[in-house]
């Protein structure tokens, strides 16, 4: 798809970072589609600092490393169902 005049590729949600190099900066509704999750959800994790985030000037992103931490911290160990007691 054709990117818009501030550099962000629309059809992929990826803005490129000043300088050039290999970082990208995702847009919350590509972030959210990577990590499989609703945007409102990301949007108000980050709104709340709750997970990593990056502004640029007003405009929330993500970076991979971002990503990356959201999905470290949000890993648990799978928990069987409770065996209920019958009487």
């Amino acid at each position: 798809m054709v990117g818009s005049d501030r550099g962000v590729d629309m059809g992929t949600g990826v803005e490129p970072v000043a300088g050039g190099g290999e970082s990208l900066l995702f847009t919350p509704a590509r972030a959210a589609e990577l990590l499989a999750v609703r945007e409102s959800w990301l949007r108000r994790k980050a709104g709340r600092r709750e997970v990593p985030c990056t502004f640029v000037g007003k405009h929330l992103r993500f970076s991979a490393e971002d990503l990356r931490a959201i999905v470290a911290g949000g890993s648990r160990p799978a928990r069987g169902r409770r065996s209920r007691s019958r009487l």
